[in-house]
């Protein structure tokens, strides 16, 4: 048991070994913008949440009325 604990120690440090000095050799761009969350992009998503919910909302308030006349 302590090999494997010894091995899962060894391959964690190893790989933060590797991370950490590929960062310093080639640091991130500061310009590089991807990834990144526009204006824009947010306004469409609420925009396509705003009017999925009111078509749930329409249909289930057919589906409702239209429940209350069956007999």
């Amino acid at each position: 048991m302590l090999r494997f604990h010894t091995l899962r120690l060894y391959t964690i440090l190893t790989l933060a070994w590797f991370t950490i000095s590929d960062r310093l050799r080639h640091p991130p761009s500061r310009k590089d913008e991807r990834g990144s969350v526009t204006i824009e992009n947010v306004l469409w998503a609420v925009a396509v949440i705003a009017i999925v919910a009111i078509v749930v909302a329409a249909i289930r308030a057919f589906v409702t009325s239209e429940s209350g006349k069956i007999r």
